[in-house]
This record gives structure tokens, sequence and C-alpha cells, in this order.
């Protein structure tokens, strides 16, 4: 799954970062992200996390169809105000993600927490995040998109 091909993601123009730069996703710089004060919306900055969230577990989950993830809960703090691109990148605890395999092959069913930084052009902190996934086995029939 591409997560930038998503409807959603498509129609707010999420790209995929430099793999390089360190970043997961970003968003460019457009007037069409930008709030009443004329710096990047909150909208953006959360749609950003939750969708650098969902990468960040695509990418440790690798090609296993078996599993559907859903956002649960997401605690946000806005740091600073965000000018221009912004990015995101992503991590977890190796020994939760170990748990949480274990957990999945054991019960079918986990939850596992996401931590995430969004960044402006100038790497201005923006927001910090911790987004929960509930992680479940598909049921027979299940589609995966």
């Amino acid at each position: 799954m591409d997560v930038t091909a998503l409807p959603f993601s498509r129609l707010i123009g999420l790209e995929h970062a430099a793999p390089e730069s360190g970043f997961l996703l970003s968003l460019p710089a457009s007037p069409n992200y930008l709030n009443h004060v004329g710096t990047v919306h909150a909208g953006a900055l959360l749609a950003l996390a939750e969708s650098a969230s969902g990468e960040f577990l695509l990418r440790q989950f690798g090609d296993h169809p078996e599993f559907s993830a859903v956002v649960r809960r997401m605690e946000t703090k806005f740091r600073k105000p965000a000018h221009g691109r912004v990015s995101a990148r992503a991590s977890g605890d190796p020994d939760a993600m170990a748990k949480l395999f274990a957990t999945l092959a054991a019960k079918g069913r986990a939850s596992i927490s996401v931590v995430v930084e969004v960044v402006d052009e100038e790497q201005v902190l923006a927001l910090t995040a911790v987004v929960e996934w509930f992680v479940a086995k598909r049921e027979a029939g299940e589609s995966a998109a």
C-alpha cells in the first residue's frame, strides 16, 4: 500500500520525502495549506502526522496483507507555527514492535503507539504527536483496501 495514493492523501497533495532527508512524508509549500494568520493550518499538520505514523507502520509490517490497522487515538501538541513545506518523521519503540508482533500472533489483535514529529522548511518543530493504532487480523474475505 502507498499512503500517498489514498484518495485523501492525493486530495491534500501528500508526498514521499526524499529517503536521505530522514523524513517519511511531506506537504509542499502552498497557500492552500495556510490558516487565517498565514501559517500552516493545524488540520494540514494533523493529516501529515497521522499519515506519517501509518507509513511508519507499513514499513515495519512489510508485506503482511493479513493485518489491518486503524487509528484509535491521536495525542498532539502544537509547538511553533509552521511555514512552507512541512515534513514528518516517525518512530516506535523496538521492544513495543516485537511485543506487537507477538501479541498479533497469539491473539490476532493489538495496539501500538507511534511517535511523530512535524517540522517546517526551516526545521522548526511545529508538532509532536503520539498516534495509537489498533491492528487486527483481517476477517476472511475482508479487502485490504
